[in-house]
Parts: C-alpha cells; structure tokens; sequence
C-alpha cells in the first residue's frame, strides 16, 4: 500500500508516507507556516520513495481537534489531492494520533491539547494487544473539570500539560508514569491508525472526509478578553 498522511492540527506539520512496508516522513515545529510548508514536505516524500502522486492507494489525514485553521487546512488538502487522484480517505482522530507518543505499555494515556481560551482537547486511550482503545470519548473543556476512567498508572502527553500541569495532575486517577508536554500529534501514527482502517474497510469518499472541532467558537470577543467593546 501506497498511502500519504498529513497531520496540521498542532504546532508541528508533518506528513508521512506509508510504502509497503516502510515509513518516511518529514515534520518540524512551524507555527502559521504550515500552508507553505506541507505540500513541498509531500512532494518529497514520494521524490525520496520514487512515487508519483498516482501511485498512491490513499490519503489519511488528522481531522483534529486542534487549532482551527490547522485542521481545516489539512482536511482541505486530503480533500484536494484525493479529488484530483480518485483516492479513498481515511480521517483519523488527531488526539488518537497524539496518543501513540506515549510509551507503549499497559498505562492509561491521556493525550492533552492546549485548545487556548483557557480550555483543552482531551481524550483517555490505552494500548491493548498492539490495538489503541479509546477509554472514553473526546472533549473540549477547562483542566479543572476534566474527568477521567480509573486507571490505576497514567502516561500524560501534549501541550495541554505543558500549559495546565499542575491541574492535570490533580484530576488523574492513578499514578503519574511519564508526562511530555512537548509532544505533538504525527502524520506517522496518523498513517499507523490510518492503515487499520484501511484494511477493515473503513475509507470513504473525499466529500465524507470531515474535520472535527469540539467546539464552533474559536477566538474571545472584546469583551471577554477585557477590552473596551467600539
């Protein structure tokens, strides 16, 4: 299989290229630069692996949540080449993505974006016979009202613990085994949680590949940043 992952949803453009059994990819830190930096990162990873864009068998593609125009960009753009090319696509959770950063054990993961406005992305998974299991659903809220299945360890990773730490750690409901709150969701998981899908039938039309927000507001007005309404 022949498949090209884009992952914008963060802080981090990256986009991997599954071809037979072997995975490239290009990702860096590139915040509002992602527009101009993700389709020239795709293009290289099919020069590096010989391919042309019609050799590929498919597009998968992080739908958030994370920052609003970083996830309709990637959607756009999976939208965009798999019209062109006729390809299937699969959307994957980007929070889910995230998740496969964490060491791969028998914890509880919780994977944490900072969504700004004093809120975060938040979804609990763990890892069960090599397969990522959701333990509950995802969500958009405040740290302090986060609430979490038992679990009795916790690995914690994304930028909503470098931002809410402290909270965080008060709301777990088991021991603190790592936390990494430098982590970003990857188009390479994207492509690993993409793949599955693909072979248990999961893909569908460009026209069905659509971004997930949580929530429809995505900046303060005036006057609930505290300044003078005009």
């Amino acid at each position: 299989m022949n498949l090209l992952a884009i992952e914008t949803a963060t802080e981090s453009c990256s986009v991997a290229l599954v071809h037979g059994d072997m995975v490239i990819e290009r990702s860096e830190i590139a915040p509002r630069k992602h527009a101009e930096r993700v389709l020239p990162m795709a293009d290289a990873l099919l020069a590096e692996a010989g391919l042309g864009r019609h050799a590929l068998d498919g597009i998968a593609v992080g739908r958030g949540p994370g920052a609003f125009t970083g996830v309709r960009l990637a959607v756009s753009l999976a939208q965009g080449m798999a019209l062109a090319l006729d390809l299937p696509v699969v959307t994957v959770s980007s929070l889910a993505a995230l998740a496969l950063e964490a060491p791969d054990d028998d914890a509880a993961i919780l994977a944490v974006i900072d969504a700004r406005m004093g809120e975060i992305y938040a979804a609990s998974y763990r890892r069960e016979a090599g397969v990522l299991v959701p333990l509950d659903a995802e969500r958009v809220g405040t740290a302090d009202l986060l609430e979490l299945p038992e679990a009795g360890s916790w690995h914690v990773v994304g930028s909503g613990w470098a931002t809410y730490a402290q909270i965080l750690r008060g709301r777990l409901t088991g021991a603190l085994v790592s936390a990494e709150g430098d982590r970003y969701p990857q188009a390479r998981h994207v492509a690993e949680l993409a793949v599955r899908e693909f072979q248990a039938g999961r893909a569908v039309s460009p026209e069905q590949a659509l971004p997930v927000y949580l929530r429809d507001k995505v900046a303060l007005t005036l006057a609930e940043q505290g300044k003078p309404v005009p």
